[in-house]
């Protein structure tokens, strides 16, 4: 079981659901860097739950606790270790289904792998609960990436059927930061009925998924590898370790199986000195590298797993059919909360790709 993850940077998640504490371990940061614990803070604060009927009704204060690597508010060039209790759970709302899979969710392949040794309690080491780790660990990437005047910003670009307005009509590609317990979106007329349509889902004891959309400006051109190592390959890399995110686009995305050519292709031109396109079908990204251009990315997040309608399913113990009426506490959407997730895991991505290529000059 690996869970670490980057080139020159490091990154190691750790903790279990329902264990004492989740964390993460994040390494090769330049010693000097500051670290901001009131911007990691308000980055965590924008994952918590509520318990507002739009997330899970167990709430967790979310605490970063700063364990090595950083004195004084600053890196000291070592491993930071940081970690969050777990302060609010209640493993016996999963005592009476412990047999029984949840559709949906990692049960039966983390049996198939573990052997029966895995910690199941709320999801154990597959719950959402994990992502609080890489919010702390990506949050002090993020922070470093704008004192160098790179920007990553995530928007809900669609929830419930409801879409946010297109990313072509924010001006100049500067956006707001989402204001405390909402969500993260490009015209704010969207939320209520966003929120209205997971309210009804979770009503019906069922849940919504949808589109979230990311834009990184400020990048050099440059970064990425060829292949294996492309600016794709690691963001790609890290979207998929957000649980629910089943699907990623670049740019136009999958819409170019349907253009020619003349359609696809980004014109250069001059712009104040600078190479530059004319539009930015491929994302800001040309051969797996950047190309200076904003970075575009877009991930599907899959309605959570986790409902309360009766299911099919298997008793694995027992080896017979059963049925499934789940119990406990979860969301009927994700999404929203998962905004912040990508947010800061693309930024790591980032760091790591400039940290490659200009070494901890590439973080000052």
């Amino acid at each position: 079981m690996k869970n670490t993850f980057g080139n020159a940077l490091g990154l190691t998640i750790f903790g279990e659901s329902h264990g004492a504490a989740v964390g993460a371990v994040l390494d090769g940061l330049a010693a000097g860097l500051p670290v901001d614990e009131a911007y990691i803070a308000e980055r965590m604060d924008r994952r918590r739950a509520r318990g507002d009927g739009l997330s899970t009704a167990r709430t967790e204060p979310d605490v970063v606790e700063f364990l090595s690597g950083v004195v004084n508010g600053h890196t000291t060039g070592t491993p930071i270790t940081m970690m969050i209790r777990n302060t609010n759970t209640r493993s016996g709302d999963y005592a009476k289904t412990a047999d029984l899979l949840r559709p949906g969710h990692a049960d039966y392949t983390a049996y198939a792998k573990y052997e029966g040794w895995q910690d199941a309690r709320g999801g154990g080491h597959f719950s959402g609960r994990i992502t609080a780790a890489s919010v702390a660990a990506g949050s002090i990437c993020e922070h470093i990436l704008a004192q160098r005047g790179i920007k990553v910003y995530t928007h809900i670009a669609r929830c419930a059927g409801v879409e946010d307005a297109p990313l072509s009509s924010s001006a100049g590609l500067i956006m707001a930061e989402p204001q405390p317990g909402h969500f993260a979106l490009l015209d704010p007329e969207k939320e209520a009925p966003m929120q209205a349509a997971i309210r009804a889902a979770g009503a019906e004891g069922d849940s919504v998924g949808g589109i979230l959309e990311t834009v990184i400006t400020g990048v050099p051109a440059g970064i990425g590898e060829p292949f294996f190592d492309s600016v794709e390959s690691e963001i790609a890399h890290l979207a998929f370790a957000i649980p629910a995110v089943k699907g990623i686009e670049f740019g136009a995305g999958f819409a170019f199986a349907d253009l020619r050519g003349s359609q696809a292709n980004d014109p250069f031109t001059m712009r104040d000195g600078k190479v530059v396109t004319a539009t930015n079908k491929n994302g800001g990204i040309n051969g797996g590298i950047a190309n200076g251009m904003p970075i575009v990315f877009r991930t599907a997040v899959k309605p959570t797993p986790s409902i309360y309608k009766e299911q099919d399913t298997v008793d694995y113990i027992a080896k017979a059919d059963a049925k499934l009426q789940i119990k406990g506490r979860h969301d009927p959407c994700i999404v929203p909360r998962a905004a912040v997730v990508q947010n800061t895991l693309a930024a790591f991505a980032v760091l790591d790709l400039l940290t490659v290529r200009y070494g901890t000059l590439g973080q000052k």
